[in-house]
């Protein structure tokens, strides 16, 4: 057995009939999940290897199958396995959207591989036009020196640089000359960037395009060349860049690198949009433990699951033993929340902070009271006692957009009565089934509590029902 299979033998006897809300079950669950972060994965044979990367892939070109017969030649070789991941410096700060290629870039550093972290000093002055509307400024070398200045500190939670290299991609790409540069051009057919959906969109909006866009993927692919890459990591928004990079690869006589395109995380504000700075959605991996975990405990629940899956070492078995427990009801979407800004938090600043942040969070929140919440909504039960616990949010509250909507609401454990008393509640999660129900049917089902005051949760909206 392996050893990431003896820990997930470890972590599915926690998770076996535990109250996850409990912090003696959260710091069990973070103390075994965080160890893997440092976890020997070089045990695992080349094809467990490969898929244990698939499992997080968009995009895995041309094959898994394909990845573990390169990583099982260098070994035969004797020759490092080499893996790049790449970064332009356009802002001085790296945020969570950015770390799930550099995860697993960690787990090839893990399986005893080479990483070659690539900070693109010369291509930022391009700027990569991938899902641009328009170009972007050019920056400055004092631009660039600046966002650089912080780079290597934000990542180095998940990649160990005394084991991995850190280089400048100006060191081979201010060397290359005219004839070279216009030696492989001529080997690329346009037709690799006129497929680009973003350049046909720019060029039929009449935005600008210029030449340095358009060849902007050719010069990255030197990068691949110069460091005979073997395996690329990137966003998958990045796909094309990286096919042109085994093209290149392939014009320049050399064994074409294996492509892994990954998610892009969804922001904080779950409205569909990529986590960004610009959209203010993100979690920045130098922010304070108290900041990483407030925020993370803000996202609705249905991003709960897709953030387990890219941001932390959880593996499919144990994410399905926790979905199936939220759909039985035994266990609450804000204690799985809590698990994973718990792991996000230790990744980034250790245990102690995990554990002193989920207790911070615990005291300013836990306790707070509705009943000093200024303007809530009131539903009188008199007036409203007939009324579908559905038409009620959805036209009277005006708290969702259609009763299906509400239903959604529902389906994510969103939908909640809350009793209230001396400042303690106690929820009382309502099923699809309630939204059909009339409000009288379901406040009888709930009961009361003598001087409890009685309130409606519908995802962050509260309003106070009037008994």
């Amino acid at each position: 057995m392996s050893r990431l299979s003896e820990s997930v033998t470890r972590v599915m006897h926690i998770l076996d009939g535990a109250d996850l809300g409990a912090d003696y079950t959260a710091a069990q669950l973070l103390s075994e999940t965080t160890a893997r972060r440092s976890l020997d994965l070089s045990d695992l044979s080349p094809e467990e290897q490969a898929a244990l990367v698939e499992g997080r892939a968009n995009h895995l070109i041309p094959s898994a199958a394909v990845l573990a017969e390169k990583i099982e030649a260098a070994q035969a070789a004797g020759r490092p396995f080499v893996v790049k991941y790449g970064i332009d410096p356009t802002s001085p700060d790296v945020h969570l959207g950015h770390a799930v290629p550099i995860i697993i870039a960690s787990r090839f550093q893990r399986m005893g591989h080479h990483v070659v972290f690539i900070i693109g000093d010369v291509t930022a002055k391009i700027g990569d036009p991938s899902g641009r509307s328009s170009d972007r400024p050019p920056l400055t070398d004092e631009d660039i020196a600046r966002n650089l200045s912080g780079y290597q500190q934000q990542v180095t939670p998940f990649i160990d640089f005394e084991r991995a290299d850190l280089r400048f991609n100006g060191e081979w790409l201010n060397k290359v000359t005219l004839p070279e540069l216009v030696g492989v051009l001529a080997r690329v057919p346009v037709s690799m960037s006129l497929q680009r959906e973003d350049f046909r969109t720019r060029l039929a909006d009449g935005h600008g395009l210029s030449v340095a866009e358009f060849v902007y993927s050719v010069v990255m692919a030197w990068d691949s060349v110069a460091i005979d890459a073997d395996v690329e990591l990137g966003g998958v928004d990045q796909l094309l860049n990286l096919q042109m990079c085994r093209k290149v690869m392939e014009i320049s006589e050399q064994d074409p690198e294996v492509v892994i395109t990954t998610p892009l995380i969804e922001g904080t504000d779950g409205t569909g949009t990529k986590m960004s700075k610009s959209k203010g959605n993100y979690v920045g991996l130098t922010a304070s433990p108290d900041d990483v975990y407030g925020r993370l405990m803000s996202i609705p629940d249905h991003l709960t699951e897709p953030y387990l899956q890219l941001l932390t070492e959880w593996t499919d078995d144990e994410i399905r033993v926790v979905t199936k427990r939220l759909e039985e009801g035994t266990a609450h979407p804000m204690a799985i929340k809590r698990i994973l800004a718990g792991e996000v938090v230790a990744a980034l600043h250790g245990l102690d902070a995990a554990a002193a942040a989920r207790a911070e969070f615990t005291a300013r929140f836990s306790k707070r009271s509705f009943a000093d919440t200024q303007n809530l909504p009131v539903i009188s039960l008199k007036d409203h006692a007939e009324d579908s616990l559905g038409a009620l949010i959805s036209r009277t509250l005006d708290f969702a957009p259609s009763i299906s909507a509400v239903r959604r609401v529902a389906q994510q454990k969103g939908l909640r009565l809350i009793l209230e008393a001396d400042g303690e509640q106690a929820p009382t999660p309502l099923t699809e089934a309630s939204v059909q129900q009339t409000l009288g049917e379901v406040v009888s089902e709930v009961g009361a509590l003598e001087g409890a005051e009685l309130y409606l949760k519908v995802g962050r909206k509260v309003a106070r029902i009037d008994v």
